[in-house]
């Protein structure tokens, strides 16, 4: 995403619960941009010149037009838990510390995300009837006049 243009609106570390059978809590750097969320590992130190970005296959992007939902937030001790619902029904859940409102940063930009996307269908839609308007303007008047 960021590759696109897009700039980070937040940066930091939140846990993601594994998939596997122990469902440990792995740390991952995140950015929120306008178009998702990029989990990535955490910088480790390595000898040598320092890299500028892990490889791109360990980055993962979870992408707002696949996102439903930031549900089921409770907070317990020092932490805020949430799960991000997947359009396909796949749920990630997270944990950050509660002063950062992680969650409710990325609910923001999901809802403003969709918002944007919702203008575009509109807008395109109207765009689609002005241009058959403009291509057969009679037929229009034709079909008002027989439904009157």
């Amino acid at each position: 995403m960021l590759e696109s243009g897009c700039k980070a609106l937040k940066e930091g570390v939140l846990e993601k619960r594994s998939d596997g059978l122990l469902q440990l809590w792995k740390k991952k750097r995140c950015i929120l941009t306008e178009e998702g969320l990029l989990l990535v590992p955490p910088k480790q130190p390595q000898p040598g010149p320092p890299a500028a970005e892990p490889p791109a296959a360990k980055i993962k992007e979870l992408h707002f037009s696949h996102m439903k939902t930031v549900d089921c937030v409770e907070r317990k001790g020092k932490y805020v838990y949430f799960t991000v619902v997947m359009a396909e029904g796949k749920e990630i859940d997270f944990r950050g510390p509660q002063e950062q409102g992680w969650n409710a940063e990325i609910t923001l930009q999901l809802v403003q995300y969709k918002n944007r996307q919702a203008i575009l269908a509109v807008k395109s839609t109207r765009q689609k009837q002005q241009h058959l308007v403009q291509q057969h303007p009679g037929q229009r008047l034709r079909s008002a006049s027989n439904s009157a």
